[in-house]
């Protein structure tokens, strides 16, 4: 006769965070700001704060490194690379648009005077493209070309933000990967002490 009672299947155990499991969502998180990178055409736009400030909240969230291990090679070093790369990723998303139309914040030398050139050059090819049609009406050729000079100034600023974007978040992910390991060392240590 068989045994009416129900069985009870152990359920698999839930990550530890001191386990060598990879952060949740870090591959999602990186794929999701080089997609914004990529897609990114023309100025840089206030939306891309968002998806990056979005980014580093998942980020905080559901962010899990290995115990702290000093070897080059542990899965420890691998997560934390991975991890502030992608948070340097963020941030430097979060701040493309900031960096674009702010000098105080991303002075870019000489690159900021060429753009007002090329957003002027960009209004003098407005008015030749209407021709014999400007004299018609002056209000509409001086918006067109108030138009054409502002959007060929942000594409300028944003070509160059881009170009120095990597350093941004570069510089970002070795700040954070420094903190997370002195963080992470002194609490491995106080837990080996206690």
């Amino acid at each position: 006769m068989s045994d009416p009672s129900p069985r009870v299947t152990p359920r698999p155990a839930s990550a530890a965070p001191g386990d060598a499991a990879p952060a949740p969502g870090v591959i999602g998180i990186g794929l999701a700001a080089v997609l914004t990178f990529a897609l990114a055409q023309g100025s840089w736009q206030w939306f891309a704060t968002f998806i990056g400030v979005t980014l580093l909240a998942v980020m905080s969230a559901f962010q899990r490194r290995a115990q702290w291990t000093p070897e080059i090679r542990s899965p420890y070093m691998r997560g934390l690379v991975a991890y502030a790369l992608v948070v340097g990723l963020c941030v430097a998303v979060a701040l493309a648009p900031l960096l674009q139309r702010r000098a105080w914040l991303f002075p870019m030398p000489g690159t900021r005077g060429d753009c007002a050139l090329a957003g002027r050059y960009a209004a003098l090819e407005a008015e030749a493209a209407l021709g014999n049609l400007a004299g018609n009406d002056a209000a509409a050729l001086a918006f067109a070309q108030q138009d054409q000079a502002r959007k060929a100034v942000a594409e300028c600023l944003a070509a160059t933000t881009t170009l120095w974007l990597p350093l941004y978040g570069l510089g970002v992910a070795v700040l954070v990967g420094a903190v997370a390991w002195l963080r992470d060392r002194a609490r491995a240590r106080s837990g080996a002490a206690g």
